[in-house]
């Protein structure tokens, strides 16, 4: 039996575009109630529009993921407006691209604190919700940068690292409470104009394509529809088949 979001109160973060943005339009689609929020009120406007557009009514709250009492009011203003949060995904986050011999710890610990331990924080509050209501399921985005690098990015990577390691450690505290949590890795997902993409970006991927938002909307679906409730503390890795791809330089 094919299963449908009617009626099922999902969180998005950093919902204000790209990645979040498509991750809302795709759970307003199936039906849920949706609840996005972002640091920046006019890109969040911009996304509740979208979905006003298409017919789709949200629920919009501007917060800062780097900082724990927003996210704590957050949760509780959801849950006084609409009971519970069945499902989360915790996408917000952001990365500063410097030579570790610049980079400030104010610059790392800003990374850290949004995306890591908002993740955390987000995902704590959220399950106090869940455990009452019988359960529910948490999406971390994490990326291909938790398991490979490009220079200059170590605050990104640590961050994103950090995000499996906490994925399977709450999968494993939150399962008596019937509460999956996964992550997902995207690999290269083009938020701009993809027809602007070179023919060599698309053919170094195995899959002969570069990712689109669109495919780690379907994934989220899939890792939070209950029917899939055997899949906890795990990642998936969605970039192509590029993390599994042997480069030589000649």
């Amino acid at each position: 039996m094919e299963f449908t979001f009617t009626g099922k109160v999902v969180l998005i973060t950093g919902a204000g575009g790209g990645i979040g943005r498509v991750v809302a339009l795709a759970y307003a689609q199936q039906g849920a109630i949706v609840v996005i929020t972002d640091k920046l009120e006019e890109k969040l406007e911009e996304t509740a529009n979208l979905l006003r557009e298409k017919g789709f009514d949200s629920h919009r709250y501007a917060a800062d993921m780097s900082k724990p009492e927003q996210i704590a009011a957050l949760v509780r203003q959801i849950g006084e407006l609409l009971g519970t949060i069945d499902i989360v995904i915790n996408n917000a986050g952001f990365g500063i691209w410097k030579p570790p011999y610049d980079l400030e710890l104010d610059e790392w610990d800003d990374v850290i604190n949004t995306n890591l331990r908002g993740t955390f924080v987000c995902a704590r509050e959220a399950a106090k919700l869940m455990r009452v209501g019988g359960g529910g399921s948490i999406v971390n985005i994490s990326s291909t940068r938790a398991m490979m690098s490009e220079p200059n990015s170590e605050a990104y990577a640590a961050s994103k690292g950090g995000i499996l390691s906490l994925t399977h450690a709450l999968a494993v505290s939150l399962g008596p409470d019937r509460i999956t949590v996964n992550a997902i890795c995207p690999g290269w997902i083009e938020n701009g104009d993809y027809s602007r993409l070179r023919p060599e970006d698309h053919t170094q991927h195995p899959s002969q394509r570069v990712g689109r938002p669109n495919d780690i909307a379907r994934a989220c679906l899939y890792l939070t529809n209950p029917q899939n409730d055997f899949i906890t503390g795990t990642s998936l890795t969605i970039d192509g088949g590029m993390t599994r791809k042997m480069i030589y330089e000649e």
